[in-house]
């Protein structure tokens, strides 16, 4: 009896402390150290594009202690900002958030509390920070001996760039598997925004289908214009059956992406006035004629208004497969269905008519051919 009353107590008291909290709001507070001529702090809140902006602001005490409150519709990004450094937050109401920190270290270190997810915010900020720290090494090298050299020789290109891409593909892989074990919290949203949106579709794509069936994240603005971005990328991302069109080819006659079913095809969307398009037709010529024996086709489509232009390029550039235009830039069918917002851009369509890659260039596209056809 003695016992359960006990037991009776503490849980009447655990109860009592609970209902002390306020769940219609959150706090930030903390204390920042050195502050030197600053007299205020400001907090900003993430929109639903991502995008800080101030939403308070507090006066530091003469011991630099300051306190924000506020409530929140939902689990948000923040961010304090002290000065010009800037810490970022994950809070919900219910929160009591504590962060200090120090404007006299050159590190921009601090301490957070009250927040599992800023927390891990922080743990992501500095591997970030070390990977970025890491490749501005190689950058400053490569500098360096170009320096020395008086150019920037392709022979140094080819020592430093593969170190360079290196620690892209290796931050890359450590923000997918950071997102992949926060994928229930805001913090794993926060390291998506760090990836090539691009190169990483298929990956934000699925992770978009996951938090979309939480409930507190799905909540978050700028988690809703994401989900709703991946759904409009989706029909058209790696895996998903090609949508097939009808295109005006250089002579006149209808070209349709059906014809080349049963072979790979890249549908490469290109102009004669877009510089980094022509720089990369010598590559797509290369492995067009590497490959086309051993299946791999091209179907150009230009964004080009001029024709006299549009086939004069194509003539420069010596391209050897079949070239379509509805000569009205982004405007065309093609590209809208195929959702075109910048060129170059490609997709390449396995022979079952699904996209096997997109935007694959350079090297990659070799790489990519190699492996895809035997």
């Amino acid at each position: 009896m003695k016992n359960t009353a006990i037991i009776s107590g503490v849980i009447m008291m655990s109860s009592l402390m609970f209902s002390c909290k306020d769940n219609t709001a959150f706090t930030v507070s903390g204390t920042v150290k050195n502050p030197s001529k600053i007299k205020e702090v400001y907090l900003l809140q993430a929109d639903s594009t991502a995008q800080f902006r101030v939403v308070d602001s507090a006066i530091l005490s003469g011991s630099g202690d300051y306190r924000f409150k506020r409530s929140a519709k939902s689990v948000n990004l923040y961010k304090l900002k002290a000065d010009t450094t800037h810490f970022t937050l994950v809070a919900q109401n219910g929160d009591a958030i504590e962060l200090a920190t120090d404007l006299a270290d050159s590190r921009h270190d601090y301490t957070v509390s009250g927040s599992d997810a800023s927390s891990k915010i922080k743990t992501f900020d500095e591997f970030t920070k070390a990977y970025t720290e890491r490749n501005n090494k190689v950058i400053a090298e490569f500098q360096q001996q170009s320096q020395k050299a008086g150019e920037q020789p392709d022979s140094l290109l080819k020592i430093f760039m593969p170190a360079f891409q290196k620690n892209l593909a290796d931050y890359s892989n450590a923000v997918l598997k950071f997102i992949d074990d926060n994928k229930g919290s805001l913090a794993g949203f926060y390291a998506s925004t760090a990836l090539d949106a691009v190169k990483y579709e298929q990956q934000l794509v699925a992770y978009a289908d996951r938090i979309k069936r939480n409930p507190e994240l799905a909540r978050n603005p700028a988690v809703q214009s994401f989900i709703k971005l991946m759904e409009k990328a989706k029909p058209l991302s790696v895996g998903h059956q090609a949508p097939d069109f009808t295109i005006t080819g250089a002579d006149g006659n209808p070209v349709k992406l059906s014809d080349y079913k049963g072979k790979y095809v890249m549908v490469d969307f290109w102009a004669s006035w877009c510089v980094p398009c022509r720089q990369e037709n010598p590559n797509v010529l290369k492995q067009y004629q590497k490959f086309h024996a051993k299946g791999f086709n091209v179907l150009g489509v230009s964004l080009d208004k001029d024709k006299s232009a549009w086939q004069k390029a194509v003539s420069d550039d010596h391209l050897e497969w079949t070239q379509a235009s509805d000569l009205k830039s982004f405007e065309g069918s093609t590209e809208q269905l195929y959702q075109i917002q910048a060129i170059p851009s490609n997709f390449i369509i396995d022979p079952q008519g699904k996209i096997a890659a997109k935007n694959v260039r350079g090297n990659d596209l070799e790489a990519f051919l190699t492996k895809a056809i035997h």
